[in-house]
């Protein structure tokens, strides 16, 4: 199992190995020990969740209050997703910008996003099968979502995907708009929060 920091500072691709043969294919989809070893602490893993998209839909983007917040292990069960890790933490050196990654059914790659992160995704094919590991359960009145077409963010859709969203992402405010209602994390919240489950 490989883990590659990504761009935004508290996210990681894991890129397990594949075990292939005549019967089908073996892997270790999530190791918390190994996690535990890159993260600094072994994420308690509170919720399971499953969604099934079609073609176009885009999921989010979405994150938890810090402290306690919601760190997140996504991969694909099947087809396809580009997931997107969002900076939304105000006074990150990364605020607004993002990274992404392919999620699919051939490299079997992983996400870990940490807390106060935000998080979406695209689906790519029909019946593609998101899967999450959550550090903590879902709680509506700590969660918020940033609009996934703010061109201030500008997420790169694949060619010919037009996006199909929810009504509350396609009316979720801006980052801007966030910013200014206080919706977002805070950097140095979350760096303390960090320290904490390190430390």
């Amino acid at each position: 199992m490989q883990f590659r920091p990504l761009r935004i500072a508290g996210a990681w691709e894991v890129t397990p190995r594949v075990f292939p043969d005549e019967r089908g294919v073996f892997l270790e989809s999530f190791r918390g020990d190994r996690l535990a070893d890159v993260v600094g602490h072994r994420p308690d893993v509170v919720q399971s969740n499953i969604s099934v998209s079609s073609r176009g839909t885009l999921r989010g983007i979405h994150f938890a209050d810090v402290p306690n917040g919601q760190a997140k292990y996504v991969t694909a069960l099947s087809g396809s997703l580009i997931d997107f890790i969002v900076d939304v933490r105000v006074g990150s050196p990364t605020f607004g910008e993002w990274d992404s990654v392919l999620l699919d059914t051939k490299d079997r790659r992983a996400v870990y996003l940490a807390e106060g992160l935000g998080h979406a995704f695209v689906a790519l094919e029909d019946g593609t099968t998101a899967h999450y590991l959550c550090s903590a359960a879902y709680d509506p009145s700590h969660e918020h979502g940033v609009n996934p077409l703010d061109p201030v963010i500008g997420l790169t859709m694949p060619d010919a995907i037009g996006p199909l969203l929810s009504p509350k992402d396609s009316g979720a405010p801006t980052l801007e708009a966030a910013a200014e209602a206080g919706l977002l994390p805070s950097y140095d919240v979350c760096t303390q929060f960090y320290s904490r489950q390190t430390g």
